[in-house]
C-alpha cells in the first residue's frame, strides 16, 4: 500500500506551496481518465499504482477528461458527482497535489482552444478510419456526434498542450497515442517550428505490468463490462460479486492445469491475499480438495481489506467539499500556467499575432 501523504492524513494542510518549480527538467508524463464510474482494481494496480510511484521522477499531470465524456450525454448532475469522486480517489490513492498536477480538463480552456486548432489540420478520412471512431459508433448508433469522430484531436491537445514526452496508454488507446504524435509532427512541419516534442508511450516495468482479470473468467476488469470491483465498493457488494464470479466443476486430475476462470481467481488472491493463503488454496486444488465457495470467501474478506483503508480514506475526502475545491483549483492554476504558453506560442506560430 502506497504511503498516505500529509495532504490527505490533514486535509487542511497548505497546499499552495505545490506549485512546483517549472525549471526542473523532468520528463512530462500526462494521463487522463473519463469520470464514467468509480475507480476499480484494475484502474488501480493497473495504472493509479504506478502513477504514485512516478511523481517523484516526473512532471505529471493527472486530468479528468469531463470533456470527452460529453460525447455520451451524461446527466448533468451525474457527470458532477463522478468528477467529484474521481478525484478524490485519486488524492486516496496517494496521488499528491504537492507533486503532481491533478486537474479538471474543463478548467483548463486552453484545451479546447488548441483542440480547434489542430483540428483544422485533421482530415475526415483518417478520423473515420480510426478503431475508437467505428467502435463508438456501432455502440452509440444513435449517438454518432462530432465529438467522437474527432475524439483523437480532443486528446491531441490534451497531451501536447502540456508538450508531455510520455502518455502511460492502454492497448485499446495505442492508436490514439499514435494519432496524437501524427498532430504534432503535423503541426512542426506545417509551420516549420518544432513547438511540441512527440509524446512516447510510457511502458512500466514488467513487475508493475499487471493486468487485473475480470470476475466473469475472461478479459480484462473494465468499467464497462460489469466484471470489476470498485474501489468504494462496500464490503457486502464485494461478498456478493466475489461469490458470483465464474468457476467450473472443479479439478478431476492431480495438478490439472488451471481453467482461465479459475486462474483470474487465484491471481486476484496474489495480489491481495497473504502467500500462506495462496499456498493453502494451491494445495487443495493440487490434491483434487478444493471448494470454490471456501475459496470465494477467502479472496472476498481479503480483498476488503485491502481496499477498506482506500475507502476510508474516499469516504473522508468526499465530507470536505472546501479541501477538494482548493486541489482543484490549485491543480487549475498549475494545469493552465503550461497551457497558456504553449497556447501563445501555438498562436504566434500560426499568425494569430496582436497588431493593436
Amino acid at each position: 500500500m502506497a504511503k498516505v501523504p500529509n495532504f490527505i492524513l490533514n486535509p487542511y494542510f497548505c497546499i499552495r506551496n505545490a506549485i512546483v518549480n517549472m525549471t526542473i527538467k523532468k520528463p512530462t508524463v500526462l494521463s487522463g481518465i473519463r469520470p464514467t464510474g468509480y475507480l476499480h482494481l484494475g484502474n488501480y494496480f493497473g495504472a493509479v499504482r504506478n502513477f504514485v510511484r512516478m511523481q517523484d521522477d516526473f512532471n505529471c499531470y493527472f486530468f479528468i477528461a469531463d470533456i470527452h465524456s460529453l460525447t455520451t450525454h451524461p446527466i448533468p448532475t451525474d457527470l458532477e458527482s463522478s468528477v467529484k469522486q474521481v478525484l478524490a480517489e485519486y488524492l486516496a490513492c496517494g496521488i499528491d497535489p504537492e507533486k503532481a498536477t491533478i486537474y479538471i480538463q474543463s478548467d483548463v480552456p486552453e484545451v479546447t482552444e488548441l483542440y480547434t486548432i489542430l483540428n483544422m489540420n485533421a482530415y475526415l478520412g483518417e478520423l473515420e478510419r480510426t478503431a475508437s471512431f467505428k467502435d463508438k459508433a456501432r455502440k452509440q448508433p444513435d449517438n454518432v456526434n462530432a465529438g467522437l469522430l474527432t475524439y483523437p484531436v480532443l486528446m491531441a491537445a490534451d497531451i501536447i498542450i502540456h508538450k508531455a514526452n510520455f502518455v502511460p496508454v492502454g492497448k485499446d488507446q495505442e492508436q490514439n497515442l499514435e494519432m496524437a504524435r501524427k498532430f504534432a509532427r503535423r503541426f512542426n512541419r506545417m509551420y516549420h517550428k518544432k513547438v511540441f516534442p512527440t509524446p512516447k508511450p510510457f511502458t512500466f516495468d514488467g513487475k508493475d505490468m499487471i493486468k487485473i482479470p475480470g470476475l466473469d473468467g475472461s478479459g480484462k476488469m473494465g468499467k464497462s463490462e460489469g466484471n470489476a470491483i470498485n474501489l468504494y465498493e462496500e464490503p457486502a457488494a464485494i461478498r456478493k460479486k466475489v461469490m458470483k464470479a465464474v468457476t467450473d466443476g472443479g479439478p478431476t486430475v492431480m495438478n490439472q492445469e488451471k481453467p482461465v476462470a479459475i486462474q483470474n481467481l487465484f491471481f486476484l488472491m496474489e495480489i491481495v491475499s497473504e502467500p500462506s493463503t495462496i499456498e493453502h488454496f494451491n494445495s487443495l486444488y493440487n490434491n483434487c480438495q478444493i471448494r470454490y465457495g471456501d475459496l470465494k470467501k477467502q479472496l472476498a474478506e481479503d480483498i476488503i481489506s485491502y481496499t477498506s483503508p482506500i475507502r476510508e480514506r474516499i469516504i473522508e475526502i468526499l465530507k470536505d467539499n472546501n479541501y477538494l475545491a482548493k486541489v482543484a483549483r490549485l491543480g487549475a492554476e498549475k494545469a493552465r500556467e503550461s497551457a497558456s504558453k504553449t497556447l501563445n506560442e501555438v498562436k504566434e506560430v500560426v499568425g494569430f499575432r496582436r497588431l493593436f
